[in-house]
């Protein structure tokens, strides 16, 4: 399967528009290319000004200013060109939260396309996955759970408990399942991504970036376009329980056939979301939102920039002190 590089090459002899592009050598990528920095967009000329990604905004689009986002990083990719439309600190150092159920999910479709595992499989849970902290499906040690179950646990419920029982299945123990996703992360180029866990929860050698988690996700979805199934659905129903995810990117700007959340005291509200509309094939990520309603409203505003349309009328959100709680979600 081919590998779409982190978004990091650099100018070519510092022609506009020009980029090169670090091909991974064990697998030859079939993906866009990857254009990193920053991409200025003038008078319909492309500049790519990789130093100003680390912590600058592009400055617009035709007739469009650029966004305002809140957040402690921003990406915005057009999954068409592999252009970068928008960055802000998109190589700064961040705690991933949920973002890490990507490669958990990443590593599922790989072992379900290998036929090492099947979706009706019985899946045994553990008394460690049972244990993981919250946010959890409610997962009982002894009790068999079909392996599609949990990856829709993973996916839309984000349900940590869910995560750590596809791990120990797949590999045999936490542990072995990290090592496999650390693998996988030197195989992309996610150079500045380390995992510690396969849920998400705290551990301060989990780190990534927005330029990472972009890679990550196109990844996915380019490999495994199946996982669009979950990523892009809001609900499922297990054993008569209803779990359902209310987030408004999915009616507005509309067009989201990906989305995964992410939160923990430490890396604040993530998200990252796929979405197309009129030709435009576009992947943004929000790393450190201050709030849930943030991360969607910096989300939503980049989106609509690289649809080309105009942000709407401001509205206030409303802002609140994060709870104290030791949760993934």
């Amino acid at each position: 399967m081919g590998v779409r590089t982190p978004y990091n090459g650099k100018a070519r002899h510092g022609v506009p528009g020009r980029s090169s592009v670090t091909r991974p050598s064990p697998r030859v990528g079939r993906g866009p290319a990857w254009s990193p920095g920053l991409v200025l967009v003038a008078l319909l000329a492309i500049v790519i000004r990789p130093a100003a990604a680390q912590s600058g905004d592009a400055l617009s689009l035709p007739g469009l200013p650029a966004p305002s986002v809140s957040a402690e990083a921003g990406l915005l990719v057009d999954l068409a060109t592999g252009k970068v439309l928008y960055a802000k600190n998109a190589e700064g150092d961040r705690a991933p939260a949920s973002l890490v159920k990507l490669m958990t999910l990443y590593i599922a479709y790989d072992d379900l396309r290998a036929g090492k595992v099947t979706l009706a499989e019985p899946v045994s849970v553990s008394h460690a996955a049972m244990r993981t902290a919250r946010f959890r499906m409610g997962l009982v040690a002894g009790q068999t759970v079909p392996f599609e179950v949990l990856l829709q646990g993973v996916g839309i419920a984000s349900a940590n408990d869910a995560a750590e029982a596809v791990a120990e299945h797949l590999a045999g123990s936490e542990e072995l399942f990290v090592e496999r996703m650390n693998a996988e992360a030197r195989r992309m180029g996610l150079s500045h991504t380390v995992f510690a866990n396969p849920h998400g929860l705290p551990d301060p050698r989990q780190r990534t970036t927005a330029r990472d988690i972009a890679a990550l996700a196109e990844n996915l979805l380019q490999d495994f376009p199946e996982s669009r199934a979950i990523l892009g659905d809001t609900e499922f129903t297990w054993h008569g329980r209803v779990f359902r995810r209310r987030i408004p990117l999915f009616r507005d700007p509309g067009g989201v056939t990906a989305l995964k959340t992410g939160f923990t005291l430490a890396a604040g509200y993530n998200v990252t979301v796929a979405a197309g509309r009129a030709g435009h094939r576009l992947l943004c990520v929000i790393l450190g939102a201050e709030t849930r309603g943030l991360s969607f409203l910096d989300a939503g505003r980049l989106l609509r920039f690289g649809f080309g349309e105009p942000a709407p009328a401001s509205r206030p959100v409303k802002r609140h002190v994060r709870p104290r709680v030791r949760a993934a979600s």
